[in-house]
């Protein structure tokens, strides 16, 4: 039989699984009585862990949240990755988290065993991050709109338009969306009878919330496409169609999700929806690419075009002028 700390430790590994386990199927995995399973709950709970038991056919114990944070069990590839998350916190999009992630992550490597230090210091020493620019937001705006979403209630916030023009919405929020550039709240609003895409960074949430509210389907089961597609069309004064003579999947590698939705038509072809501020800046972005590709929409960017190619065709004709126009080149006495 185990020790008792050592079966402790087994035992709270698998009540973190989140699932109910009866007393039969845990005193089979730490192949034990279940008397003595019943003693090892009691010993958690006396640990600080909120154990729910429940009886009959269909009883058993789940690990619940309590009224205050006990330790934790992680595996290797867990605590690399929440020591990772930690680091990336520190530097990123979200306002207000950047001590509380480092004291967290300097807690967190105290911690770890050698080998999983070494694995976090190699992914720190071999990666580095770019300074961001543009407009965060608070942890406490995403925190309160998440709280929202959960409890399924309305949301009354006070809105800055692109144009700066402040607003009052009132909304059943559905989802944050992270675009990897920007926080973004998709919310049915209650006064436009629409979906609506906000940006978090522009929210100032009003209290209390409003009353409960039973959720509707959303406008696109893939929630992230959505959104992007959404703020696409609203960031791109000049939005476009492109077919790509190339798979989604390379397309892909060379594009950010802010930079257009991805929509594969076959094995070689793929449709970018994207936008620009001026058909120059969006033709410049799209021979960036270095792939052929048709114009669907709009016909201006067509026209644009074929401008620019007679303008690049007649740039690669051979001219034996100099600079100055001069036709020394061509005579054979400026050879002399």
């Amino acid at each position: 039989m185990l020790e008792t700390s050592v079966r402790l430790l087994r035992l709270l590994s698998l009540m973190q699984s989140g699932r109910q386990w009866s007393g039969e199927e845990l005193a089979r995995r730490l192949d034990v009585t279940t008397r003595t399973v019943r003693n090892d709950i009691e010993r958690l709970r006396i640990l600080g862990y909120e154990v729910h038991a429940t009886t009959g056919t269909t009883g058993g114990y789940r690990l619940a949240a309590g009224s205050a944070l006990p330790p934790l069990l992680l595996d290797d590839d867990e605590a690399v990755a929440v020591a990772v998350g930690l680091r990336a916190a520190a530097a990123g999009t979200i306002t207000g988290i950047e001590e509380t992630s480092l004291r967290a992550l300097a807690k967190l490597e105290q911690t770890l065993p050698s080998r999983l230090r070494h694995r976090i210091d190699a992914l720190r020493t071999a990666t580095l991050s770019a300074p961001r620019r543009g407009p965060t937001v608070s942890a406490d705006t995403l925190t309160a709109i998440a709280t929202t979403i959960k409890r399924q209630e309305r949301l009354r916030f006070d809105y800055v338009g692109h144009n700066g023009q402040a607003t009052v919405r009132d909304v059943e929020p559905h989802r944050l969306v992270f675009t990897g550039h920007r926080w973004y709240l998709v919310a049915w609003d209650t006064q436009r009878a629409d979906w609506r895409t906000f940006r978090a960074d522009r929210i100032s949430p009003r209290v209390p919330t409003g009353p409960r509210f039973a959720p509707r389907p959303p406008p696109d089961p893939d929630v992230a496409t959505h959104t992007v597609r959404g703020i696409s069309s609203q960031a791109w004064p000049y939005p476009a169609r492109i077919r790509l003579h190339a798979p989604a999947t390379v397309i892909a590698e060379l594009i950010s999700p802010a930079g257009g939705v991805l929509t594969a038509l076959d094995e070689t072809t793929c449709l970018l929806e994207t936008g620009g501020n001026s058909l120059l800046d969006l033709a410049g972005y799209l021979a960036s690419l270095d792939t052929a590709f048709d114009v669907l929409d709009p016909p201006e960017l067509r026209d644009l075009l074929s401008r620019l190619a007679k303008r690049y065709a007649a740039a690669t004709i051979a001219d034996d002028y100099d600079v100055n126009g001069s036709d020394q080149a061509k005579d054979p006495r400026s050879q002399q």
